[in-house]
């Protein structure tokens, strides 16, 4: 070893665009079921910096419960077989930074708790994934009793809970930085 090689030290977690367009996303990736699914619903907002500028090489995951609150051990995220309901979906986001998932609204994971989908930002400029959650908003009861939204204030609250439109489907930004950020959360031990 030379004598410059003995003093580096590891780096952070790299960025993760715009590089992953070219592996990660995959087909049929944003089709948690199929749009003839009796009880299909549009997940679908865009990616903002913190400008409030889209951000249009930003890539998302989904993992969730199926409808009746069962979180799916299933293989198979990877390849569908237009069959097999996995909880798990990918897409990168268009030109203009929007995104578009077609799943179904998940159940809660026990009685009372206030149904979510787990979704994961991979984009420019991070060096490590970012993690949130889309609640869903009508079981307002359910939302006022969740352990992680009541320890928020009003307005980071608000980030989290998708808005459901007039044609059934949930609407949700994702905001990276600035006024508006939607609320990041961190897990122990995953950097």
């Amino acid at each position: 070893m030379s004598e410059n090689t003995e003093r580096l030290v590891p780096t952070p977690g790299q960025t993760i665009g715009p590089f992953y367009g070219y592996a990660l996303p995959y087909e049929g990736g944003e089709f948690l079921v199929d749009r003839s699914h009796p009880n299909a619903v549009r997940l679908h907002g865009t990616v903002y910096d913190g400008h409030g500028t889209p951000v249009p090489d930003s890539m998302l995951e989904i993992w969730q419960a199926d409808e009746n609150g069962q979180v799916s051990q299933e293989p198979g995220s990877l390849k569908r077989d237009g069959y097999t309901f996995t909880g798990f979906g990918r897409v990168a986001v268009d030109n203009v930074g929007h995104y578009d998932f077609t799943t179904v609204n998940p159940g809660p994971t026990e009685d009372g708790k206030a149904p979510f989908i787990c979704l994961t930002v991979f984009a420019r400029g991070l060096l490590n994934r970012l993690f949130t959650r889309v609640y869903l908003p009508e079981d307002t009861d359910a939302l006022t009793n969740d352990p992680l939204l009541s320890s928020l204030s009003e307005a980071e609250r608000a980030t989290m809970i998708a808005e459901r439109q007039s044609d059934g489907s949930l609407h949700f930004d994702v905001h990276l930085q600035g006024d508006r950020e939607t609320v990041f959360l961190a897990y122990p031990g995953i950097s």
